[in-house]
């Protein structure tokens, strides 16, 4: 059986390559022949191929930008770069038995970018009749009319799971398509990178202080993809995260800076490490930066050479709460605030913009204190699992070769 999935495998924000490297694996290694294909929505073939500077310029051109304008914009780029891609997306669906999309927060409408690029796979779907999963996508609450009629196209394929990985994308959800199809939700495929071949090397027995990992992101991304304004959104300046990083530094800590493979979130994080030195002597025993990953072993390596991480970044928490490692989130979008809320850690989740450096040194304190609750995690990996084995269920039931005829749909 050959199982083509689609997401956005290769991003340079490693957290995308996580889940569909899990999603790969657990599918795989699910008993049976299974094979399967990850398909980059964006076209890309390989990890650390980027163009960080272009995107950041193009990313700050477009903020102001009114959203009309916008919208041309990325889909006069959008659309040659997908009348290339078509032909080999037919040609591979056509190969295949079932069709994945998924995971990720694919449903979401940033400029048509997303939109533009789900129409055309369920176009293709469509085209060559092959079942659909939708599984465990995050799903923005606002759309244009453009956006719902590229994503309304799902309707139209022979969709035999749907699935979104918490309750704020089941909402939005329900409310962009209130007659249905209806989505349940599953557990965030990320959750199981301790799969993974890299994820089980072990780390280095050092004595060294106790690590704080601070995952850094450029407040441009907060701002292009947040619903709040930056303001509103905690540590999206280089001030606060100076002042927390020293709390941390005379509290006897060691501080490492690092990001999710972004390049402008590698910049931002050399921003903070120069403001640092000039306010204070520090040398790399103490306060450091990691070098920028480029695949998600890289990723997996830093997160698990610290004791406790600080991020914006879903899949950073995600991957921490994995491996077991205590973190504190970030809020400013749902999806991270979703996360939390499904794992049990609200209480290790800063929302608030106004909550004082002290405040977060002191639950990043408490959050390595406490650690991780072994019980609550044993059951989230194992419902993590048993929703990519239910929807590979669904996949083997609706395989083409013995379900000529459309298949129930499983996402109730």
């Amino acid at each position: 059986m050959k199982i083509l999935v689609f997401n956005v495998k290769y991003s340079e924000n490693l957290g995308d390559g996580l889940l569909a490297e899990c999603i790969e694996t657990a599918l795989a290694n699910g008993g049976g022949e299974m094979e399967v294909e990850t398909v980059d929505l964006a076209g890309r073939q390989a990890f650390a191929r980027g163009h960080g500077a272009r995107r950041r310029l193009i990313l700050g051109l477009l903020r102001w930008m009114p959203a009309a304008a916008r919208r041309r914009l990325v889909s006069l780029g959008l659309k040659r770069n997908l009348r290339r891609l078509v032909t080999s997306w037919d040609e591979k669906i056509a190969n295949a038995d079932v069709v994945v999309i998924g995971g990720g927060n694919l449903f979401q409408d940033d400029d048509l970018n997303f939109p533009l690029k789900i129409g055309t796979v369920l176009d293709c779907v469509c085209q060559q009749d092959r079942p659909l999963a939708i599984y465990a996508v995050g799903v923005s609450k606002h759309w244009s009319s453009s956006a719902y009629e590229l994503f309304a196209r799902v309707k139209r394929a022979r969709l035999v799971h749907l699935s979104v990985r918490d309750g704020f994308a089941q909402d939005n959800w329900h409310e962009h398509f209130p007659e249905g199809p209806r989505a349940k939700i599953v557990r965030d495929p990320g959750l199981l990178i301790g799969s993974l071949t890299m994820a089980q090397r072990p780390c280095q027995s050092t004595e060294r202080r106790l690590t704080v990992g601070l995952c850094v992101t450029d407040p441009i991304i907060l701002r292009r993809h947040s619903t709040s304004a930056l303001a509103a959104i905690p540590f999206s300046n280089i001030g606060v995260y100076r002042d927390l990083i020293g709390l941390l530094l005379d509290d006897g800590l060691r501080v490492v800076l690092f990001c999710n493979g972004a390049r402008e979130d590698q910049r931002f994080a050399e921003y903070i490490r120069s403001s640092v030195v000039k306010h204070r002597a520090t040398d790399s025993d103490v306060f450091d930066i990691a070098e920028r990953p480029k695949t998600p072993g890289d990723l997996i390596e830093t997160i698990r050479s610290v004791d406790v991480i600080l991020a914006h970044r879903l899949h950073a928490c995600i991957a921490a709460y994995a491996l077991k490692i205590p973190h504190v989130g970030l809020g400013w979008d749902k999806k991270v605030e979703g996360f939390f809320n499904s794992v049990g850690r609200e209480d290790y989740l800063v929302k608030d913009a106004t909550s004082s450096p002290i405040f977060v040194a002191t639950l990043v304190r408490a959050a390595e204190r406490d650690g991780i609750e072994p019980l609550r995690h044993q059951i989230a990996i194992a419902e993590t699992r048993a929703g990519i084995s239910n929807m590979r269920r669904h996949l083997l039931e609706c395989d083409q070769s013995s379900a000529p005829e459309p298949c129930p749909m499983h996402g109730e």
